[in-house]
């Protein structure tokens, strides 16, 4: 019902784009989400873009051109005037046009730094010199802070003369000389209290805190943790320079879902869309991985070659090779996930690597014997007495349950502890994921199964 009314509104505005009735167009677009704005402006022509930009009000615009890909933004920029861009960078907060900077090239970058306030290219070029992915990249310098010695009244009358150009007002933090945090209150806190209390008697100077320089998968995990809306960012001196936000945290979640998923399914990440992408690009993201996957492969031929002999003398043996690979594999990468995911949201740490030991070895018996019995008594019934397949026998039989048991105990081994490792030695667990896993269990299962059926069956 939401995407038919949606619809229904992108027609319209169409319909009074293409009549020319702009002053309509306009009042529809100024009381409209600006996201669907955003979605609407995607859609059309450069010049009829930059058209509509230059009608809206400057507030409602500003909002808008947030929403916008960089190459829609890229063109507003370059069509507009000097003055325009300087009203429009300090009409949006920071973080906004740092996440704008980032994406846009260096020549335009240059123009928009050049038509900034010196003040405010000051705080942009603090926000660009912070490292990639880190806190400090993440934040917004627009925060409100207060003073131990305010009454309440004269802290409500501060948060109420700043909303505007504060990101957040629900959450306040106090601030002593050289703007060091001191405090943190909250706005339902202050509207409880009483006018001539003191802020020092209402607030909180127990603060849960990041710093510039931590990686922003941490202040993701604390504010998921302690369920804020907002988290303090100070420096190494415990200044306040600024604040996460709810919505930073969801571009962050998002950021690293999808870099997380690229990994585990062996692509190189990339910050594009798919539809922006060209096919030369997604090549150059998939192509290495593939060609390590392959020679990594080469380990498994190299096994089965050298028991060539023995599968000529035992040719129903090697029938069974694909099941028991790719159920190493699946079972691996099942662990492997699992434990991926766990250690994404702060649920493991390495320390904890005996307790997944001892979990998974017990979930891999369970595993081992279901599978075993099960795919004994399915080669006994089907492979020997339905099909009467005189080169499977008993004997083969034994050699692939006991290989597929002990290929699951060491598949689920093997997936919970490298992506461990990898954390521990500074990589991506995603890293060790599907692809990875699966390439290590499949030499595994392999070396189990010809010397299983070299003990049993003396191939």
């Amino acid at each position: 019902m939401e995407n038919m009314e949606r619809e229904e509104q992108l027609r319209q505005w169409n319909e009074l784009l293409g009549d020319k009735k702009l002053r309509d167009l306009k009042t529809a677009l100024t009381e409209a989400n600006e996201v669907d704005v955003a979605e609407f402006m995607a859609e059309l022509s450069p010049e009829r873009t930059v058209v509509l930009f230059r009608m809206l009000p400057k507030e409602v615009a500003s909002d808008i051109f947030t929403n916008l890909e960089p190459e829609k933004q890229q063109t507003i920029i370059a069509s507009i005037t000097d003055r325009e861009i300087t009203e429009l960078v300090e009409e949006l907060y920071v973080d906004d046009v740092v996440d704008m900077l980032e994406e846009l090239p260096a020549n335009v970058v240059t123009r928009v730094l050049k038509n900034a306030s010196p003040s405010t290219r000051k705080v942009i070029n603090q926000f660009l010199n912070y490292p990639e992915n880190s806190v400090g990249s993440i934040m917004t310098a627009e925060v409100t802070d207060l003073k131990k010695s305010m009454t309440v009244a004269q802290a409500i009358a501060r948060i109420r003369a700043r909303c505007e150009d504060s990101e957040s007002i629900y959450t306040c933090y106090v601030t002593g000389s050289r703007r060091i945090l001191e405090g943190v209150i909250t706005l339902r806190e202050l509207l409880v209290a009483r006018d001539d209390q003191l802020v020092e008697e209402v607030m909180s100077d127990d603060v849960i805190v990041a710093y510039t320089t931590e990686d922003q998968e941490e202040a993701v995990q604390r504010i998921m943790r302690y369920d804020f809306i907002s988290l303090p960012v100070v420096d190494q001196e415990g200044r306040l320079v600024g604040v996460v936000t709810v919505d930073d945290v969801m571009d962050v979640m998002e950021e690293e879902a999808t870099e997380d998923i690229e990994k585990m399914a062996a692509i190189t990440p990339t910050d594009k869309p798919y539809l922006k992408m060209t096919p030369f690009e997604i090549w150059k993201a998939r192509i290495p991985w593939l060609m390590l996957l392959m020679i990594s492969a080469a380990f498994t031929g190299f096994i089965i070659a050298s028991f060539e002999s023995a599968l000529a003398r035992w040719v129903a043996l090697t029938a069974f090779i694909p099941m028991l690979m790719d159920t190493g594999g699946n079972t691996g990468s099942q662990a492997s996930v699992t434990v991926i995911r766990a250690i994404s949201i702060g649920d493991l740490e390495f320390a904890d690597l005996p307790k997944v030991l001892w979990k998974e070895l017990r979930v891999a018996l369970l595993c081992a014997a279901t599978l075993g019995v099960v795919n004994f008594a399915k080669i006994q019934f089907i492979d020997i007495m339905l099909l009467g397949n005189p080169n499977v026998t008993t004997g083969v039989a034994l050699v692939v349950c006991l290989t597929l048991a002990f290929t699951v105990i060491c598949a689920k081994l093997v997936g919970c502890c490298l992506p461990m490792l990898a954390k521990k030695l500074g990589f991506d667990p995603a890293v060790m994921a599907s692809p990875f896993i699966t390439t290590i269990v499949d030499a595994l299962s392999l070396l189990i199964y010809f010397q299983i059926a070299n003990g049993l069956l003396g191939i």
